[in-house]
């Protein structure tokens, strides 16, 4: 099992490395510069050579945490959840509250319609919260997820000799 895990990796290891290597360390992005990482070759390494620690801290980290943050970066934002009837609630609501106050002012039709529309706006303030909250709380997720790959990948370039910020 061991040896099945190290043969995956080394093959990932130099797929990745020839991939990079094709592209033109001109017109090639990094793998750390694209998590966003800054790694310093404090041992003095060769560009190749940290292409290269490069390419096999990505692969250890990804089978590390079990994060592809390939995937993560290109994952499509989650769908807005169905209507939660906050609109519907706000207007039952404003008509109810509507109601009495109107009977109070001697038209109870009048006052349950001000308090519908009333209670409407209402409502559908409440669904935009909603709906702002639980994305920030897909990105804030997204981020996170971001940052254990990117600190799994830090401590194996850390290993090898790089200064990473």
């Amino acid at each position: 099992m061991k040896m099945n895990m190290r043969l995956l990796i080394s093959l990932v290891t130099i797929i990745l490395f020839t991939v990079i290597t094709a592209l033109g360390s001109a017109s090639a992005q990094s793998l750390s510069s694209s998590l966003g990482v800054v790694p310093y070759p404090s041992k003095g390494q060769s560009t190749q050579q940290q292409t290269k620690d490069e390419g096999e801290c990505f692969a250890w980290a990804k089978q590390q945490t079990g994060i592809d943050p390939m995937a993560v970066a290109s994952a499509p934002a989650p769908a807005p959840p169905p209507p939660g009837g906050e609109r519907v609630k706000g207007a039952a609501r404003g008509a109810v509250g509507g109601a009495a106050i109107g009977a109070i002012a001697g038209d109870t039709g009048k006052g349950a319609a001000i308090g519908a529309v009333a209670g409407t706006m209402a409502g559908g303030s409440r669904a935009r919260k909603n709906q702002a909250a639980q994305q920030e709380q897909a990105s804030q997720a997204k981020s996170a997820t971001q940052q254990k790959f990117n600190s799994a990948f830090s401590a194996c370039m850390e290993g090898r000799g790089y200064v990473v910020k």
